[in-house]
Formats: C-alpha cells, sequence, structure tokens
C-alpha cells in the first residue's frame, strides 16, 4: 500500500528489522556490540553499533521512505554528512558549489577539503547561464542549497540536473529548509539529498544528526563505508529522538508554514525594516535600517530566542553575519547580502500572535 507522507513521517514503509515485541515506539538499542551466533557477521547484519544498530536502520529506513531514496545513511551531525559527502571525491575533480551556503558548509571547504586537491568553485546554482560557463571536463558535482540559508534563494533543481547530468556530474542538494515533506530532490533529478536532521526533521532542538539520501546503491554503499570506517554515525538514543520528532513532521511544518507566512507578513509593514526573505517553510530573513537596530532587537526579544540553530518547535532569531557565517570573508558576505543589518528568523509552533507581538515589543522598545 503507498502511503501518503504524514502518514510515512509515522509509520515510514517496509522495515527491515520490526520489533518482535510489537512495541509502539521502536526501541532504543543502547548497545555498542551484538553477541555473534556464528563466526563472521550476524545474518541480522547487527554486529557492532559504529556499523549498524536497529534504531538507526529504523530511521534511516523512515528517511528513505519520504525522500523516495535508495538508501539513508544517518550521521552524527549534519555537518558530518556534508564531509562524507566531499570525502566521496578525489583529487583534481572539480566541484561547483552554490555560491549562498551555510557558514559551516563554507569552513568545511575552505579550511578542510582545499587540502585534499579538490578544485572547489562557488557559482550562482540559480542561473543556468553562470552554471554552463562552470562546467569542466573534469566537473564532478554540483553542491547546492534550496533556499539557501540566509537568503532564501531558490535553484530549479531539474534544471541543474538536467545539465550537470548531461556533463557526467552529480547533483547533491541540502534540503534542510524545506524537508522531505515540502521536497523532495531525487525526484527533481539529484542524485544525493543532505539534511541537517538536527533542525525540522528532530525538530525539537534537542539532538544532533544529518542524513545523506541516495538515489543510487553505488552512492549509498560508498557513504555506508564512509560513515562506519570514520566513526560518524548516529548513536542509537539520537536516532530515537529523531524517530520520535519525524511522527510529529507533516503537523510541525505545516504550523511553522502558516505561522512563518503571517509574520513575513508583518514584518513587511514595518518601517525600520528594508527587506523581507521568504521562500515557503518555516524561514524568514530581513534586513533592518542600521546595525544598531538589528543589535538591539536580538537583546529586546522575550518570547523568541537569540540563538543558532534553526527549525525546532520553538522560534530563535539569529544574527548569521557574526553566529553562521562570520568564516565567509565579509566581501562575499556583503556581495549575497549578508550584512551587519540582516536577521534570520526560525519561526517556530508557538501561536502566531505571541510570536508577533515580542516582534512588536523588540521593535518599539528598539525605537525608544
Amino acid at each position: 500500500m503507498a502511503y501518503a507522507i504524514d502518514t510515512r513521517c509515522i509509520h515510514g514503509e517496509e522495515h527491515g528489522n520490526p520489533d518482535y515485541n510489537h512495541a509502539i515506539s521502536y526501541p532504543i538499542y543502547q548497545t555498542a556490540s551484538f553477541s555473534h551466533l556464528t563466526p563472521g557477521h550476524n545474518p541480522n547484519g547487527f554486529d557492532y553499533s559504529r556499523e549498524s544498530n536497529p534504531t538507526r536502520a529504523y530511521l534511516e529506513e523512515t528517511l528513505s521512505s519520504l525522500e523516495g531514496a535508495r538508501d539513508t545513511i544517518a550521521f552524527s551531525s549534519g555537518m558530518a554528512a556534508i564531509s562524507a559527502v566531499f570525502e566521496y571525491f578525489r583529487p583534481g575533480d572539480h566541484i561547483i558549489c552554490g555560491e549562498d551556503l551555510y557558514g559551516g558548509a563554507v569552513r568545511l571547504i575552505e579550511q578542510v577539503c582545499r587540502k585534499n586537491g579538490y578544485e572547489v568553485e562557488f557559482a550562482d546554482t540559480t542561473d543556468p547561464d553562470v552554471l554552463k560557463a562552470a562546467l569542466k571536463e573534469n566537473t564532478k558535482a554540483i553542491y547546492f542549497e534550496t533556499p539557501t540559508n540566509p537568503m532564501m534563494r531558490i535553484t530549479d533543481i531539474a534544471a541543474v540536473a538536467e545539465l550537470a547530468h548531461r556533463a557526467g556530474a552529480l547533483v547533491i542538494v541540502d534540503n534542510t529548509f524545506m524537508t522531505p515533506y515540502f521536497q523532495n530532490p531525487l525526484k527533481e533529478g539529484a542524485d544525493v539529498v543532505v539534511h541537517s536532521g538536527t533542525k525540522y526533521l528532530a525538530g525539537h532542538n534537542d539532538s544532533v544528526c544529518g542524513f545523506l539520501c541516495s538515489g543510487s546503491a553505488e552512492l549509498a554503499d560508498r557513504f555506508r563505508l564512509l560513515s562506519k570506517t570514520t566513526g560518524a554515525a548516529l548513536g542509537p538514543f539520537e536516532s530515537w529522538l529523531c524517530l520520535r520528532g519525524l511522527k510529529t513532521l507533516a503537523l510541525r511544518m505545516e504550523r511553522h508554514k502558516s505561522n512563518a507566512e503571517a509574520v513575513s507578513r508583518w514584518l513587511r509593514e514595518q518601517s525600520m525594516v528594508t527587506n523581507v526573505y521568504y521562500a515557503g517553510s518555516g524561514m524568514i530573513s530581513f534586513t533592518v535600517t542600521s546595525p544598531e537596530i538589528a543589535v538591539a532587537i536580538l537583546k529586546n526579544i522575550r518570547l523568541i530566542t537569540f540563538a543558532e540553530s534553526l527549525g525546532g518547535t520553538e522560534s530563535l532569531l539569529t544574527y548569521p553575519a557574526v553566529q553562521t557565517h562570520p568564516d565567509v570573508p565579509r566581501k562575499q558576505r556583503e556581495k549575497l547580502g549578508i550584512t551587519d543589518t540582516l536577521l534570520r528568523l526560525s519561526v517556530g509552533i508557538e501561536n502566531p500572535d505571541d510570536i508577533i507581538a515580542d516582534l512588536r515589543q523588540a521593535f518599539e522598545n528598539t525605537e525608544k
């Protein structure tokens, strides 16, 4: 039976290792190792939790169902997942990356991956002509976010996939902001989907995790090898927390979206707000008239929390230039619009009137 996505958030589809005690909540296999029945690997595939664990496997199967993936590998963080992506490549490979990426990904590329001999080029993936000009004979992948963090720029996944595949390159899409509830990049032609599961998937600001959802067995096998060899696999308790969070993903995403739509409308009416960037889901970025006003708003909020991260039940306000993107050179930040006047709001699932009331009092107290 083909279930709708809100049902699959709760049940997934077919699971390789059902709980034989019929627990409604899949158990936490909080164990480092499993006893062996015979020499060699156990027939159920579980020998050592760095390599495989039933709780993590159940979560991976659920994510594969949501993204339409051949296989999913759960990592200890979103950055661990992104690191595994870049470990896939070899010295001399040319990789095109979206120019508006999460600052941690830029730091990884510039301070870690460059030493591996990759040729990494940042480009505007929203412009097909720019991408065509950037392609080379040794281009192996195009990696981008859509919407981007924090400027909410949109890339046409299907158009990029057509262009990249003609050149023999992979398409890797970070789907953290939209989640599989709103967007399925594999169905649009992507080869790999990246998630920081810390955000909307787990959804409660209480666990750190990441995922790579692969459209082919070859890619999945390579990423699984990297996970178990580098030790970047997600632990069983964090796997269970994300499984629990996924059960309400559909409900939460609808509330995040409706709240963000209301907040974005309110922000557009404020005299101190010069631009509002909103592309669906629960994320909004906006600029104000001066850096001093941006800092004052951060100090004045009460219900909303001034913090990094996003996608949880609580509303969080972030200062990208200082918190998430300080490793991006200032000249590049300013070119993208990541200035000292930009704030990024992850709209939670509180009552929307309360969120707006908190922003109103913060703006009013800033004017005084």
